[in-house]
C-alpha cells in the first residue's frame, strides 16, 4: 500500500514522539534537546522524501513527453556558494553543481537552427515538477528547445543543496549558466532566438536575468511574478519570512536590511529593462497579490519602459490560472505563445485564436 508523503512524515514523527514519551524527563533543557532532535529528524525525512519524489519525476518526464522530445538531465555548474559556512575551508570557493533538464523536439530537421526557451521553475523551495507537462509539450510542438534549470535551493537534492538557496541572487546566475551551457553544447540552437519564460518566483528570475543581460534574450514572459520582496514579506506570514531570514540565506529580516531585499526585487531594477516583455497577473491571486504586480507595472511606466501586460479579473485558478489544463488556461497560454513567436520565430507558431 502506498502511503502519501504527509501521512508518512506524521507516522514517522509520531513514532519518534512516542520514543520521547517513553523516556519522559522533567528536565526542561533535556526536553528541549529531545524536541530539537525530533524536528531535525522530521526535516531529514522530508528531504529524503523530496529526493524520492524527484527520482519518480525523472522517470515520469520521459513517460509524459518522451514521445515528442528527447528528454535529458545534465549536471553542470554555477557560481560558488553565496554564503559558505566556512569561507576558508578547502573547496569553499568551488562552483556549485546543479542539474538542468533539457527537452529537444524529436522532429527537428538536421541542419536547422531552433529557438530556445529557458524556463526556471517557481517556488522559494521547489523543483521542475511534471505539472509543467503540457506547457513543455506545447512549446515542443512549436519547435522550441526547452531548458529548465534546477537551480540552487531546489528540492529533491538533499538538505545541503536546499540550504544553498540565494533567492533573487545566484539562483539567477544558475539560470544563466544553464542557458550558456545549452548554447555551448547544442549547435542546433540559434543564440539570437533565446527567450525567458517564468511564473511566480520563476517570473522574478526571468525578470532579473533579462535586466542583467538584455543583449542575450529576444523576449521575456513573466507570469504572476514575485516583484517586490519588501512588499511581499509585509503581507505574508512569519513562516515565509523565516525562509529568507535563515542564517544560510539572507540572514536578516526586511526590517533589518531593506536595501538587500530591494536589490533582489524586480520592481527596484526596472530601469534596466531593454527586452520585449509581457506580464500576466490576475486580481484573485492568493500567492502573489495583484498589488505586487501592479507596483511593478507602475514602476515600469514611471521608468518610461515599453512592455505589454494584462490583468485578468478573477481568473479561475488564481495563482495558477494560466498553467492549468483547462480550455481557459490553454487559451491564455496561446496569447503567451503568440507573443513569444513574434520574437523567436519558431518553426510551428501557434495559430491565431478565432
Amino acid at each position: 500500500m502506498l502511503v502519501q508523503r504527509p501521512v508518512l512524515v506524521v507516522l514517522l514523527a509520531s513514532t519518534f514522539a512516542r520514543g520521547l514519551c517513553a523516556q519522559a524527563t522533567s528536565d526542561p533543557a533535556d526536553l528541549a534537546r529531545r524536541v530539537g532532535e525530533l524536528q531535525a529528524s522530521q526535516q531529514a525525512i522530508e528531504h529524503r522524501l523530496d529526493e524520492l519524489a524527484k527520482a519518480i519525476d525523472d522517470i515520469a518526464w520521459v513517460q509524459r513527453v518522451g514521445d515528442v522530445a528527447e528528454v535529458d538531465k545534465w549536471r553542470i555548474v554555477g557560481p560558488p556558494d553565496a554564503n559558505p559556512k566556512n569561507p576558508t575551508a578547502p573547496g569553499a570557493g568551488n562552483p556549485v553543481k546543479f542539474y538542468t533538464y533539457t527537452f529537444v523536439p524529436r522532429d527537428r530537421e538536421p541542419g536547422t537552427k531552433l529557438p530556445m526557451v529557458v524556463l526556471p521553475h517557481g517556488g522559494v523551495h521547489a523543483d521542475f515538477a511534471t505539472y509543467h507537462t503540457h506547457i513543455v509539450r506545447e512549446l515542443i510542438a512549436q519547435g522550441y528547445v526547452v531548458v529548465a534549470p534546477e537551480y540552487r535551493g531546489s528540492t529533491g537534492y538533499g538538505e545541503s543543496f536546499y540550504e544553498l538557496i540565494d533567492y533573487g541572487g545566484r539562483e539567477i546566475d544558475d539560470t544563466r549558466a544553464a542557458k550558456e551551457w545549452a548554447l555551448a553544447n547544442f549547435d542546433f540552437v540559434d543564440p539570437h532566438r533565446v527567450g525567458l519564460v517564468g511564473w511566480s518566483h520563476g517570473g522574478l528570475i526571468v525578470l532579473m536575468e533579462s535586466f542583467a543581460h538584455p543583449q542575450d534574450y529576444a523576449c521575456v514572459f513573466a507570469g504572476v511574478p514575485v516583484s517586490d520582496l519588501v512588499m511581499r514579506l509585509g503581507y505574508h506570514d512569519k513562516d515565509y519570512e523565516d525562509l529568507f531570514a535563515a542564517d544560510y540565506h539572507v540572514g536578516k529580516t526586511v526590517r533589518q536590511d531593506i536595501a538587500e531585499y530591494k536589490r533582489r526585487s524586480p520592481v527596484w531594477n526596472v530601469e534596466k529593462l531593454a527586452v520585449p516583455l509581457l506580464i500576466h497577473t490576475t486580481t484573485n491571486d492568493e500567492d502573489v497579490n495583484v498589488i505586487e504586480v501592479e507596483h511593478l507595472v507602475q514602476a515600469l511606466k514611471a521608468a518610461d519602459k515599453k512592455f505589454e501586460y494584462k490583468t485578468f479579473p478573477d481568473a479561475p485558478g488564481g495563482h495558477s490560472f494560466d498553467r492549468l489544463d483547462t480550455p481557459v488556461a490553454r487559451s491564455i497560454r496561446t496569447e503567451i505563445w503568440q507573443f513569444l513567436a513574434r520574437h523567436l520565430k519558431p518553426p510551428h507558431p501557434p495559430k491565431a485564436r478565432e
